[in-house]
């Protein structure tokens, strides 16, 4: 299966760097969500474009939208490395049974047991309105991503200016 624009994201439940656990139709009709896959914690790409969120945090995050950051690395992992980064979004774990969200929405990678690098940014009925796919090496442009939060109303305007 591969998620695409126009489908109704399929719902899921992971939990985050602190074990709760959260749902994506938790915020249905409450809150725009941008579901960012990444294959691995503590790598470089990674790093770099999870701190880009971090460092933008008030597009990312806001009243409108809540990003979402999942990969197959367990909660503890992830606890650590949001201590360590000072990130103050949910990094999801994907950890088992393993890849089962990135499978759902077509960006695990079988072979190398990891998500690719996946963006969706869903509205707050539940529709895909943006897919973005990268290969593992390629960090990801974000400037399409707040132009899509644009488009749907999630931010009035673009901070970052790209």
């Amino acid at each position: 299966m591969s998620v695409q624009t126009g489908d109704t994201a399929p719902d899921f439940e992971l939990r985050d760097q602190t074990g709760q656990p959260v749902r994506l139709s938790d915020y249905r009709g409450k809150r725009n969500v941008m579901l960012v896959f990444y294959p691995l914690s503590f790598t470089g790409v990674c790093e770099g474009e999870m701190c880009q969120i971090r460092d933008n945090l008030e597009i990312y995050v806001n009243d409108e939208v809540q990003t979402l950051a999942v990969s197959v690395d367990s909660p503890p992992t992830h606890k650590r490395w949001a201590h360590e980064q000072g990130f103050d979004f949910p990094l999801l774990s994907d950890f088992w049974p393993h890849g089962e969200v990135a499978s759902t929405y077509g960006v695990f990678d079988e072979t190398l047991g990891i998500a690719q690098r996946g963006t969706f940014i869903i509205d707050k009925d539940g529709t895909v309105v943006y897919v973005d796919r990268n290969p593992i090496p390629e960090a990801r442009d974000q400037a399409p991503w707040r132009a899509a939060l644009r488009d749907i109303g999630a931010i009035d305007s673009d901070p970052v200016g790209t």
